[in-house]
């Protein structure tokens, strides 16, 4: 994962509001709207900062966001336990447990889907509670 340094002392939200703040191209613009979306898809999902990104969880990890130079990377832990009918993961595919979506610079983010994946993520973490 790629830390994303900046803050480091906060409560979960500031952290990440920050974070995304520092990142004043298209990244933070992109990284705000995934934010967005993974409330909009699990209005109880709860925000952490770990290993120096934002981290996503709901009975367990639901996904991370990193930001890299040419891309805003989620990753979910559990990734290829799940379907993803739309074929949104496109990162780390050779990997037995995870999967990632890396977004790109003018790419358009298929909201349905990408919370369709989120409702599965936690579907899957509530399941093996």
């Amino acid at each position: 994962m790629k830390k994303m340094g900046g803050p480091v002392e906060g409560p979960p939200s500031e952290l990440i509001d920050k974070a995304i703040a520092a990142l004043d191209d298209w990244r933070g613009e992109t990284l705000a709207r995934i934010r967005k979306l993974i409330h909009e898809a699990d209005p109880d999902v709860v925000e952490a900062w770990k290993w120096g990104v934002p981290v996503w969880s709901h009975d367990g990890i639901v996904c991370t966001g990193e930001t890299y130079k040419a891309a805003v990377k989620t990753t979910f832990p559990m990734g290829a336990s799940m379907e993803d009918p739309s074929g949104l993961f496109n990162s780390s595919l050779e990997g037995a447990t995870r999967r990632a979506i890396d977004f790109r610079q003018g790419e358009a983010i298929d909201e349905a889907a990408f919370k369709a994946l989120i409702r599965a993520a936690v579907a899957l973490n509530v399941s093996k509670r």
